[in-house]
């Protein structure tokens, strides 16, 4: 019996797969400040065109440059588990297999995709990259990235996830990079919801508006803007995950599992686990494909599709995703990067097709599974990742009473050090389960109802 599945580095997938390429109905398109469809160049301002190219791309396989590989060699391949402990424990006949992106030097999936658009930046001639952060991780991840390259990093970190994880700050400013807490005084946008609400926590689209008014604002061009999940070519760039997952999986004669899970909030470590998967669903393969989101953030499963902005201010384009209004504002959960209004277009778009089943989980369930899982598997996983643990859970409990031998297939996206606080708070049973009130999303559709719509 396999526990540890390794690719040897030479076996790493050479090329990123494109799910834009493959999709049964193809996504909409986003959309400028006029209502009219945006044109590469609109986006200038905010992004190199050599990721730009990437982002409006339809080519299914995408070359990844071999400077890049070069980088990610650093930690990738990661290794595919088996989590026999856990099956044990659960006395279920299924056979659970994890990916685990916690062994990257910043300790998450997101590096996959911060290596590649720092070095597509330094091609173009960007020096300083600005971003927003909700848990850290993305934070952590570009610092990181850009310490390898040379370039300047500016974080705005959503302040409750500021407050919460004081030492993802301290991460980021080991590997040169800047952390201030969003909102912030720095940006007029930031200063008009401090002038709201001075104890604002803060949310992801508030920390996304700072950071592109500040790359925006830079007239010299130097300055790029760069996002860590939602965005087509962040997407692409995850797609390694998966694809290492085929062929570790393969290795030991499973030729696909039965279910795919991942947690979802943007749709990053969801895409990258479960896209090349969905290219199998689309070809005819039965899979069960999850994305899994907390109650109270549920964009997927109770969020409206139509066109939104990815920011609060409405600096961004209008992307055609599942959202729960730009001006939404989080519970203070742990799962920091799990607290975004809306959801990636293609994620969204998958959804749609059918091709993928999105549940939503309460807090306390995921922090249980969690602890389950460092009791059996024995590591403490990041908040976003307890949720998928959690739908994991349930699915080898159904496998059990269904007498089932699946292969479940599950991301785990990051490891949970910079989280303690959390935890604590859990064993100590200060945390509470929140669903979103219905009100909320009568008041969403009423702001989007003077955004455009999506014709049917």
């Amino acid at each position: 019996m396999s526990i540890k599945i390794f690719l040897d580095e030479s076996e790493i997938p050479k090329q990123w797969y494109n799910l834009a390429a493959d999709l049964p109905t193809p996504m909409p398109p986003p959309l400028g400040p006029d209502g009219k469809p945006l044109t590469p160049d609109k986006l200038g301002a905010i992004f190199p065109m050599n990721l730009i190219e990437q982002e409006v791309s339809r080519e299914r396989w995408i070359d990844i440059p071999g400077e890049v590989l070069d980088i990610l060699y650093r930690w990738r391949p990661s290794p595919l588990r088996r989590a026999v402990f856990l099956e044990k424990a659960l006395g279920t006949p299924a056979k659970i297999f994890y990916k685990d992106e916690s062994v990257s030097p910043a300790g998450s999936h997101k590096p996959n995709s911060a290596v590649p658009q720092v070095w597509y930046n330094k091609q173009f001639g960007t020096k300083t990259l600005t971003t927003e952060t909700g848990a850290g991780q993305w934070g952590c991840a570009l610092s990181f990235a850009c310490s390898l390259m040379g370039l300047t990093c500016k974080v705005y970190m959503v302040r409750i996830s500021f407050d919460q994880k004081p030492f993802r700050k301290t991460m980021m400013e080991a590997w040169g990079g800047k952390c201030v807490a969003s909102p912030s005084n720095e940006t007029v946008s930031g200063r008009k919801y401090l002038a709201q609400d001075p104890n604002m926590p803060g949310s992801l689209g508030i920390a996304i508006s700072e950071a592109v008014e500040e790359a925006v604002g830079d007239k010299s061009g130097s300055t790029k803007y760069t996002l860590g999940s939602v965005l087509n070519h962040v997407m692409l760039h995850q797609t390694i995950i998966g694809l290492e997952a085929k062929k570790q999986l393969a290795k030991i004669g499973i030729k696909k599992p039965d279910t795919v899970i991942a947690c979802a909030g943007g749709g990053s470590n969801f895409a990258g686990l479960s896209f090349p998967f969905i290219q199998d669903k689309i070809n005819g393969a039965e899979i069960d494909i999850i994305p899994v989101e907390p109650a109270s953030c549920p964009t997927l499963t109770r969020g409206i599709y139509t066109y939104d902005f990815g920011d609060s201010a409405g600096l961004t384009p209008l992307l055609p995703m599942h959202t729960l209004g730009h001006n939404f504002m989080p519970a203070p959960i742990h799962a920091g990067g799990l607290r975004y209004h809306g959801m990636s277009p293609l994620v969204s778009q998958a959804v749609n097709c059918g091709l993928a089943s999105p549940i939503a989980l309460p807090q306390l369930e995921s922090y249980a599974a969690a602890i389950m899982w460092a009791k059996t598997e024995g590591f403490l996983v990041a908040p976003e990742s307890s949720h998928a643990i959690a739908a994991t859970i349930r699915e080898a409990n159904k496998a059990k009473e269904e007498g089932k031998e699946k292969v479940i297939l599950v991301n785990i996206s990051g490891n949970g050090h910079m989280d303690l606080a959390g935890y604590s708070k859990y064993l100590n049973g200060e945390l509470t389960d929140y669903s979103l009130p219905q009100e909320e999303i009568d008041r969403a559709e009423k702001e989007l109802e003077a955004l455009p719509k999506i014709a049917s």
